[in-house]
């Protein structure tokens, strides 16, 4: 019986090392189905778990509690286990080059508790190389054993999408990879167990990271391009919305729009790429380019703020701004990464002290990661203008109506509209002073 059937008749168990916002959904999937042990450094996120308390809001705490998932932070648990899946962050540092601390270390963990016969895959983002240049020799060190002989490895870029119900990990085709026919034909299979749009087979373990590099450059750089367009037509007076929905109506025409890049993949991935390329003697173009684009869009949101506070003839200084939205994107309460930050420190630049409204945002995350405290909608009043920077399901239904409760007397209403949700026509006729990317 080889390792899949000992995995179906859970006779093996699955590991999942790193339990955030993609180890999580992977371990409940697969649960369904085997054995699984979910492995997280954090003993108090792992408290929650065992408690039924989702923290990440991505499957839920009615799924939580009924998940046979064994939630755990004690590492020897996974010497009772020969698939291991580790999902870990992989950031970059303040100077953008790639932090593989949280990556290396998951290999430690893992390699420390390493047994024969065992397959270690990673679906953490990086790039080309780092599985086997860089995790192989960690996971061998640890373990003293030799890869390709004792265990093997594989690959299989995580392609969860935060906050989304549509499109999930057993939805979504899976690439995977593995060192040699063999890993990668089990690697396939045991993914199959629970991903029902199917898996696609890459021919390398470089192959799989180069295309999970390239899936998120290739969006930041699509988004950059309509940062690019909209400050362009803000020049000349078009609405790029408008324009955007005209230029839709051809067949090829990429459906992309402008806005704030943060969170873990699109405004950090292409980092990784470019990292490498540099070590090999290239200096990206293309790539670099759209990231400083997408880095400056919090500044130009604040510019075009104060440019609209001018007009309407408040001061700048001590202005009453609130900010709608603190998160990396709707509906989602991960704060980590979040480009919003941007707009806040601009906007203290101009000695202006934003109030921040986010019903969604984890509280204790962005006090933590940002000093950041959230006031409730309850008590927002006598605002110059509001910032509508994250596209929570809440403020997309709000209406002229209800947004004027929240200004002063002052009938010059500043409102920015950083992703352009709400109707521009319908708050301009209400008499908004209304500014969109």
């Amino acid at each position: 019986m080889d390792l899949l059937d000992r995995i179906i008749s859970k006779e093996e168990k699955i590991s999942l090392v790193g339990l955030g916002y993609v180890g999580m959904p992977i371990a409940v999937a697969f649960a369904r189905k085997v054995n699984v042990v979910g492995f997280d450094v954090n003993k108090e996120k792992v408290e929650l778990y065992k408690n039924g308390i989702d923290p990440t809001k991505e499957v839920g705490n009615e799924e939580i509690k009924n998940t046979t998932v064994e939630f755990t932070h004690d590492e020897t648990k996974l010497r009772e286990v020969k698939f291991h899946i580790v999902a870990v962050p992989t950031p970059v540092n303040e100077d953008h080059t790639p932090n593989l601390k949280p990556i290396e270390s998951a290999s430690r963990t893992v390699g420390r508790n390493l047994v024969k016969g065992s397959i270690v895959v990673y679906e953490s983002t990086v790039f080309p190389g780092v599985t086997e240049e860089t995790c192989v020799p960690i996971l061998e060190k640890e373990s003293g054993l030799k890869c390709g002989i004792d265990f093997k490895v594989g690959y299989s870029p995580e392609r969860i999408n935060p906050g989304d119900k549509v499109h999930r990990l057993e939805t979504i085709i899976k690439v995977v990879a593995g060192m040699d026919e063999e890993s990668l034909d089990t690697i396939a299979k045991v993914y199959e167990l629970v991903v029902e749009a199917g898996v696609f087979r890459a021919e390398s373990i470089k192959v799989a990271e180069a295309a999970k590099v390239i899936e998120n450059s290739q969006r930041d750089i699509n988004i950059a391009f309509m940062n690019e367009l909209s400050i362009i037509f803000n020049r000349m007076g078009i609405d790029t919305k408008a324009v955007l929905e005209a230029a839709g109506t051809k067949w090829n025409f990429l459906n992309f729009s402008p806005g704030l890049v943060g969170g873990h993949c699109i405004g950090v991935d292409p980092y990784y790429l470019t990292y490498k390329a540099e070590q090999l003697g290239y200096h990206s173009q293309i790539i670099l380019s759209g990231r400083r684009i997408n880095d400056d869009m919090g500044r130009y949101v604040v510019e075009n703020l104060v440019k609209s506070l001018i007009k309407s003839d408040i001061p700048v200084k001590n202005a009453k701004v609130a900010i709608f939205g603190f998160t990396f994107k709707e509906n989602v309460p991960d704060s980590r990464n979040t480009k919003v930050i941007d707009i806040v420190n601009e906007l203290k630049e101009y000695n202006i002290m934003p109030l921040i409204v986010d019903p969604v945002a984890d509280n204790e995350e962005a006090s933590h990661e940002y000093n950041i405290s959230f006031t409730d909608l309850k008590n927002v009043n006598d605002l110059d203008a509001i910032i509508l920077a994250v596209n929570h399901n809440e403020f997309a239904k709000l209406t002229p109506s209800d947004l004027s409760n929240f200004y002063s007397g002052n009938s010059n209403k500043v409102l920015v509209d950083v992703k352009g949700i709400l109707d521009k026509k319908e708050f301009e006729t209400a008499g908004y002073n209304y500014w969109r990317l």
